[in-house]
């Protein structure tokens, strides 16, 4: 299960998902060429999105095969893109186990 926070540049949560996304072969498989963001997250390591990533995140969502993503964690994944979007100095994290 990976899961996701917002955090603040000294590392402080502001926020956390209630739902993860499993890694399965859905995730795993995809493109990382056509998915440059969510393409490259590992089951075993943390990934930090910044603003500009956070945007093209959100560009690529809509565009993920079905079963990637829940519709519960993928309205959660808007909201805290969101939130960073509408912030300064917060980034999206992605913890993996």
């Amino acid at each position: 299960m990976i899961n996701v926070q917002v955090r603040g540049e000294s590392g402080t949560i502001e926020a956390r998902a209630k739902h993860g996304v499993v890694w399965g072969p859905e995730l795993a498989g995809l493109d990382q060429s056509v998915f440059p963001m969510l393409g490259h997250l590992l089951p075993y390591a943390d990934t930090v999105f910044n603003h500009r990533q956070v945007s093209t995140l959100l560009e690529e969502m809509p565009r993920l095969p079905p079963g990637v993503l829940t519709d519960e964690f993928a309205r959660e994944l808007v909201e805290l893109c969101q939130m960073v979007l509408g912030g300064q100095h917060l980034y999206l994290w992605f913890l993996g186990d």
